[in-house]
């Protein structure tokens, strides 16, 4: 036995914390392994962030305002990035066995056939107007469904991912609204 101390290694909210073999590294232990509710939000999340981009590329040609076409922008530079990080995961994590893929209409928030084709013929002020209401409504799906992965899923990456759509797009619906508001 060696005099070297081991590392405590803090665990998860109401986990044990565990301890390391001098020598050992955090790599080595075993982690958790993804669970259907992680392979069924990051398949709903590409989807959902893949309805934001189609979304948001709408606004240079059809917006009006300045501050949106920038808002809309800065939407799509970061949720693209996220969909690539998201298949990779799922690259490296396999198909996730017998998580059911789930279709449009079982994602809190997406927006409708009906409601794309209203925001592709709207334009100016119109369209500015009825794309703050839809992309709030869209955001406020991907809280609940980050929320919810919280809750039900098991790996850090997914853990992680969710707690980055909260934070980001909390601050997104403030924004939104503020643009809203007369």
């Amino acid at each position: 036995m060696s005099d070297t101390p081991g590392v405590i290694v803090p665990g998860k909210p109401g986990e044990p914390a565990k301890t390391l073999e001098p020598g050992q590294t955090p790599a080595d232990m075993p982690r958790n392994q993804p669970n259907d509710a992680d392979f069924r939000y990051i398949r709903m999340m590409i989807k959902h962030h893949q309805q934001a981009l189609e979304m948001t590329g709408l606004v240079p040609e059809r917006g009006a305002n300045p501050t949106l076409k920038s808002f809309a922008s800065r939407i799509a530079d970061t949720q693209g990035p996220d969909i690539k990080s998201m298949e990779a995961w799922l690259s490296k994590n396999g198909s996730g066995g017998g998580a059911a893929h789930g279709g449009h209409e079982q994602m809190v928030g997406m927006v409708t056939p009906e409601q794309l084709a209203t925001l592709r013929a709207a334009s100016g002020p119109d369209f500015d107007k009825l794309f703050l209401q839809l992309m709030t409504a869209h955001h406020e799906g991907a809280l609940s469904m980050a929320t919810d992965v919280l809750q039900t899923g098991s790996d850090v990456f997914v853990e992680e991912m969710a707690q980055d759509v909260i934070v980001t797009q909390e601050k997104e619906i403030a924004q939104m609204k503020a643009m809203t508001a007369p």
